[in-house]
């Protein structure tokens, strides 16, 4: 037998074992996605919310009028420490001056801090990020949620906002968009595997917004679609998933296990 075939032999016969190694390779269990915990009854609704069914998946939809109510975002107290979670941020409040309800509003770093464009009460304390990165904030387009200083809400892609001179009252950045000018999110699958408990936000008209979180993991496709079709919004902004939070004036109903950075609350008038 000449070398080159004993060479070939060789390297068949360890290709095999290789293959065989890799196939008996212990396979990594799949995880199971965070599912926040859920602490309520129907009782415990703020008057605007109600649970919707959509696509098999409950979800608390809270429909907010403009005329009626104040929406503000909230990160920090007055001695600059981040809140933290939605119960220090109601526990931080007078108690004749607390949210009807309130929720996580977008992204953060390690330190809390908003990953994008973060303006609250007119003042900008992180800038418009509009470069390239990884997770579900960089998933293109992705946009910001606003209301300006004529009492106006909108949600635009990031690129629209940066050049539509929008004077904010307040501001959050967050993605990937959910719905936008009416179309589904071009890069969701109709019902993807990644399934979480989400939350996001919606423009239906010049004086509603619509404030959703799942109370079961859902799809981004479903979620986009619970916003476009079940609500009647043009346009729609993801604000996060597996750590979303809702809570009424006195505690949190879904989640509250992670921590929140960016936060956003309704004010009665």
């Amino acid at each position: 037998m000449s070398s080159r075939i004993t060479l070939v032999l060789c390297i068949t016969f360890l290709a095999v074992v290789a293959a065989i190694v890799w196939l008996m390779r212990p396979v990594a269990p799949v995880k199971t996605p965070p599912k926040p915990e859920i602490n309520m009854t129907d009782s415990d609704l703020p008057a605007i919310c109600r649970t919707m069914t959509f696509e098999g998946v409950n979800s608390i939809v809270c429909e907010v009028d403009l005329r009626i109510f104040k929406i503000d975002l909230a990160r920090a107290g007055a001695d600059g420490k981040a809140y933290g979670s939605l119960q220090a941020f109601i526990d931080a409040q007078l108690k004749d001056a607390r949210p009807v309800l309130s929720m996580n509003a977008g992204m953060y770093e390690k330190d809390l801090s908003a990953v994008g464009l973060y303006v609250e009460d007119g003042k900008q304390a992180f800038p418009l990020k509009t470069g390239e990165g990884e997770g579900n904030f960089f998933l293109k387009p992705n946009g910001v949620f606003f209301i300006d200083k004529t009492g106006t809400p909108g949600i635009l892609e990031t690129g629209a906002f940066a050049t539509a001179a929008v004077d904010p009252r307040i501001a959050t950045q967050s993605g990937p968009m959910l719905v936008i000018n009416g179309q589904i999110h071009p890069r969701f699958e109709p019902n993807g595997a990644s399934r979480f408990i989400r939350n996001g936000v919606g423009v239906r008209d010049a004086n509603t917004i619509v404030l959703a979180i799942s109370k079961a993991p859902v799809s981004l496709g479903s979620f986009a679609r619970l916003f476009k079709d079940g609500l009647g919004c043009a346009n729609a902004l993801f604000f996060d998933g597996g750590i979303s939070a809702l809570s009424n004036d006195r505690k949190t109903l879904i989640g509250g296990m992670d921590p929140v950075g960016p936060i956003i609350a309704v004010f009665k008038k």
